[in-house]
């Protein structure tokens, strides 16, 4: 099964998350990790970094070092097979900060539908609907990027637009650099204009996120309702703030002919991609390349219209510690949901037919071993 609540994700590689973002603590259970494998919690760290708030003025002030503690599942260094347990521990709620409106329908906001759907809600940061929940989503990808990294694939991303301003040029070297994690550095100065002045409006701004899933084998997805790129769009739909996913030349492709959209094959495979690395919702071999349509971020202190519980008209002004613009902190989120999908297509492949993908033998264990200087790897 894909899924077996909706906080569950995942077939031969499943994850559960749990926590809210005023409660004590958001986590998530892995489940499916075979036994004996190299389990780097600095690297997990290193992610959690990346998606953690406070890291520059263009993004949510809130102060939280977002330190991962693993519960369960590793012993000295490597895993256990049983289901590995990592939690967070919020340490820098203002809960405060949301009473005022505790009685209102953030516009944008999941606050109208959770409260119909379950008669009960939290109001404090947006509770389980936060994009905090994502923090969970990061540390099972991260893991799950070690393991592909062995395997000679590296999934990785950037913003290609912010605030209706596209970027041409992809320097990957330039994306850690740059608050707003663009790859076009001749086009970050207006990106980052577009940004403070939207903040100074009380308001936000959306992007456009890119990830790129590259060293692939050719065979992984399963038709018809696992395709590769239908799993790669259902996870990151589940992502609260896009609203949009689309591979390869997407929705460009409903405007060209057949003979002008469809990638010749030679030889050596695809010799253009605009099939985004999947044909038939199965890896090429070439890369595979999502796009994310990342919203403008729900909660802004400009004054909006809404309704009380009771159905009555009303104004709304959302203070408090909010992203100008989300996109920046979506990058890492959205790697680690693509992360998740190929590991987990990688395991249903190699159970389905044996040999069509390398195994854990096969894996490259020289890169592994340079990874953990500090310690010996044992091979299984």
């Amino acid at each position: 099964m894909l899924f077996d609540s909706p906080s569950s994700f995942g077939r031969a590689f499943r994850i559960v998350t749990f926590g809210e973002s005023h409660g004590a603590a958001v986590g998530v259970v892995i489940d499916g990790a075979k036994p004996g494998l190299p389990f780097d919690l600095a690297a997990i760290q290193k992610e959690m970094d990346r998606r953690r708030p406070g890291q520059s003025d263009l993004v949510t002030p809130r102060s939280e070092a977002d330190r991962v503690q693993v519960l369960s599942g590793v012993f000295e260094g490597r895993t256990t097979g049983h289901p590995i347990a990592l939690v967070v521990f919020n340490e820098n709620q203002k809960s405060g900060d949301y009473k005022a409106i505790s009685d209102l329908f953030r516009p944008g906001h999941a606050d109208l539908t959770y409260d119909r759907k379950y008669g009960i809600r939290d109001p404090r940061g947006g509770g389980r609907s936060s994009g905090r929940e994502t923090l969970a989503r990061v540390a099972a990808g991260a893991w799950a990027k070690q393991q592909l990294a062995a395997l000679g694939v590296s999934v990785r991303g950037f913003n290609r637009e912010i605030a209706g301003i596209a970027g041409g040029e992809v320097d990957w070297a330039f994306v850690e650099q740059n608050a707003l994690r663009v790859a076009d550095p001749s086009a970050f100065e207006a990106q980052k204009v577009a940004v403070e002045a939207a903040k100074a409006e009380g308001d936000s701004v959306g992007g456009v996120c890119e990830v790129w899933i590259e060293g692939l084998p050719i065979g992984l997805g399963d038709p018809a309702f696992g395709k590769l790129d239908g799993m790669l769009a259902l996870a990151c739909m589940s992502i609260g703030a896009v609203k949009g996913v689309e591979l390869g030349s997407g929705f460009e492709s409903a405007r060209r002919r057949g003979s002008e959209n469809n990638d010749p094959l030679g030889p050596s495979g695809p010799e253009k991609n605009d099939a985004g690395g999947t044909l038939g919702g199965i890896s090429t071999g070439a890369p595979v390349v999502v796009r994310l349509a990342v919203k403008p971020t729900s909660s802004i202190s400009k004054t909006q219209r809404t309704i009380n519980r009771e159905g009555q008209a009303a104004d709304i002004a959302t203070h408090g510690r909010h992203d100008p613009c989300i996109a920046p902190r979506i990058v890492p989120v959205a790697e680690a949901m693509c992360a998740l999908v190929i590991y987990d297509a990688w395991l249903t492949q190699q159970d389905l037919r044996e040999g069509s993908v390398p195994s854990v033998a096969e894996w490259d264990w020289a890169a592994l071993e340079a990874s953990f200087p500090d310690r010996a790897i044992q091979r299984l």
